[in-house]
């Protein structure tokens, strides 16, 4: 958030001092708290004073700015938290340390330069050109500035523009930088480069019984059993009450009766429709058709397929443009109607199907009507269980005797890990509720914990019932996977080895067809791989290795894109042109210069600061932050 906040600052100001805050943040505590100081003083460059009424408009001026961008007004205390004081105060030392060496130099501004610095500033700008005097007043009158200190501030504004300028304003990236950077940005390689993966190895056999012992012994702690646990769940859930089969015949018509609406369906028809792009477009379609030319040859010329003029079975509200509505249900099934003046388009449509309206009888519908009811008694009941099930664990009644006193089942699923997998590494099948498998790991044996919430109308209450300890498996538990992570491990050696067996005779002079013909391996090649971007099988990390040295250059470039290893040589070094007077390079000059610019500067105030000497008023900032000083 502070680089946006420094992004944002776009003054002029800020713009030629941003990059002095790097070097005067280090300010912040340059000497403890002085004596002598004025009451008024915040800090002192030499003999230029910093007055605390200006630090706590500056501070306050950045702390409303950061307020808006994270979009919640902070206090100043709590903008001491994100560094905000330091920011103003190195930016005003900054300054100060530039005024107190303009002092030095005797460097002034006239007031007709001043008049014309104040007048050809945009933001007293009227809205049809010219300096107005009331956008001034205005300005200022926001910002809380008086004219006076305004013109004293611009005044001093233009001193340090003349003595920046004078240190480093005609400083500009010589050609010799230029042509450097633009090769390092520019600059491609076309490489050779071998695949070593586990298939050019060939089969691994398994290991002997003395290499596997050995490996398990090393290795004993990555095949540790987990700790498991064993739970008693009660689920609480209108599915797990819901008892359709009390639900009566009588119940059923009675809700089918009032609310048959819900079980009619209105006419619907299955409508194409081919849009135009223009009026005379479709008036020339309306003749076609009226001469005799088919829906379906429209679609033809226009490479229309099924998909691309279906608008699926639609009600007549379902139609956006009630225009296209009106004429699909005025036709019959089959019918290709005139060109329509669409809402958004002229269109031609044709009924393809035709679907009456009907209502479905009670025999269809009896089913779903009586799962709902259930459904609905079965809500109820689980609200009112809620209170009950609470009470009596409360009581310190275990889950199993809640359960068995109010007639509800329990589930006991398989011992688990912290992953909510069962001792043959396989999934537990648990119910689907956040916060089950870690809340069981944080509860003991006997441990009353709170319900958890499932869907929207239901609970589960959970219990530990035992704690299986974590141990040390013995080899015979799981041999395969021992053998299986060996293999692992020895086919990545072995790539390693036959990477640097490759490399060291590729520096030796062998050709990489020969060391391909040799390993069984394919040569690939890459062209203008630029640095750091990865391509086709090379990863970002080998398109910045081949950038190591010159053509001629043999390295291992590490993991392949997928598995195995790169083997990389440097076959050509494709230098970008260098035209110094391109657009492109135009624009680096301008950023390196400003660079350059901005390190002269910094260092230049770096060494005003250390010569005429910096002290703050720690006492006096901490009443204006919020937190004094002791």
């Amino acid at each position: 958030m502070l680089d946006a906040l420094r992004k944002g600052a776009g003054t002029i100001v800020a713009k030629l001092f941003i990059a002095l805050l790097v070097l005067s943040f280090a300010v912040w505590g340059v000497a403890d708290m002085f004596k002598g100081f004025g009451q008024n003083v915040a800090a002192t460059v030499g003999g230029t004073e910093i007055s605390l009424v200006n630090f706590d408009r500056e501070y306050r001026r950045d702390l409303a700015n950061f307020s808006s961008r994270i979009g919640r007004t902070l206090s100043t205390t709590e903008g001491a938290q994100f560094g905000l004081p330091q920011q103003t105060l190195g930016r005003l030392v900054a300054q100060a340390a530039l005024d107190e060496a303009a002092s030095g130099m005797r460097l002034g501004v006239s007031n007709e330069r001043l008049i014309d610095l104040i007048h050809a500033d945009p933001a007293f700008q009227s809205p049809t050109g010219g300096y107005d005097r009331n956008r001034l007043a205005q300005v200022l009158r926001n910002a809380g500035v008086t004219e006076d200190e305004y013109v004293t501030d611009r005044r001093k504004l233009a001193e340090r523009q003349q003595l920046a300028e004078a240190v480093s304003g005609g400083m500009v990236a010589p050609d010799a930088y230029l042509e450097v950077v633009n090769r390092y940005q520019g600059e491609t390689r076309n490489v050779s480069f071998l695949t070593v993966d586990a298939a050019s190895l060939g089969e691994i056999a398994d290991p002997d019984q003395a290499t596997l012992d050995a490996y398990f012994e090393a290795q004993k702690t990555k095949f540790r059993a987990p700790e498991y646990r064993e739970a008693v769940l009660l689920e609480l859930t209108p599915d797990s009450l819901s008892r359709p089969e009390d639900v009566t015949d009588e119940a059923i018509q009675q809700e089918y009766e009032a609310n048959t609406e819900d079980y009619s369906q209105p006419e619907r028809r299955k409508v194409l429709q081919i849009a135009f792009p223009n009026k005379d477009d479709a008036a020339k379609a309306g003749e076609e058709l009226k001469a005799g030319k088919t829906f379906e040859e429209l679609m033809s010329e226009r490479n229309l397929a099924d998909k691309d003029v279906t608008l699926g079975l639609m009600t007549k509200g379902d139609f956006l443009d009630p225009a296209i509505g009106e004429s699909a249900f005025s036709m019959e099934t089959g019918e290709t109607s005139d060109v329509i003046d669409g809402r958004f388009s002229p269109v031609v449509i044709k009924v393809a199907e035709v679907q009456a309206a009907h209502t479905k009888p009670l025999e269809e519908v009896s089913a779903d009507i009586r799962k709902a009811l259930a459904s609905e008694a079965a809500e109820r009941e689980v609200l009112d269980l809620l209170n009950d099930v609470e009470d009596a664990r409360a009581g310190g009644e275990g889950l199993q005797a809640v359960a068995d006193r109010f007639q509800l089942k329990t589930q006991t699923p398989a011992a688990f890990d912290n992953t909510g997998a069962g001792e043959d590494g396989k999934a537990v099948l648990l119910p689907d509720v956040d916060g089950l498998v870690a809340g069981a790991f944080d509860s003991d044996i006997g441990i009353e914990n709170d319900p958890l919430p499932i869907g929207q109308r239901g609970f589960l209450w959970y219990e530990v019932t035992k704690v299986i300890p974590g141990r040390d498996r013995e080899l015979s538990e799981v041999r395969d996977d021992v053998i299986k992570a060996w293999k692992v491990e020895e086919t990545e050696k072995r790539i390693n080895a036959r990477v640097k067996e490759l490399e060291d005779k590729a520096k030796a002079g062998t050709s990489f067809a020969d060391l391909a013909t040799e390993a069984g391996l394919t040569v690939k090649t890459a062209e203008n791989v630029k640095r750091g971007e990865a391509t086709g099988d090379l990863s970002q990390e080998a398109a910045s290795v081949i950038f190591s040295g010159p053509v001629g250059t043999v390295t291992d470039a590490g993991e392949a894109k997928g598995n195995g290893r790169l083997l990389l040589r440097v076959d050509a070094v494709n230098t970008p042109a260098f035209f110094a007077e391109s657009d492109d390079l135009k624009q680096i000059r301008d950023q390196l210069s400003q660079q350059i610019q901005d390190s002269l500067l910094n260092q230049y105030i770096s060494q005003v600061e250390t010569e005429a000497g910096v002290e703050i008023n720690q006492a006096a900032i901490g009443l204006v932050i919020g937190s004094p000083t002791n």
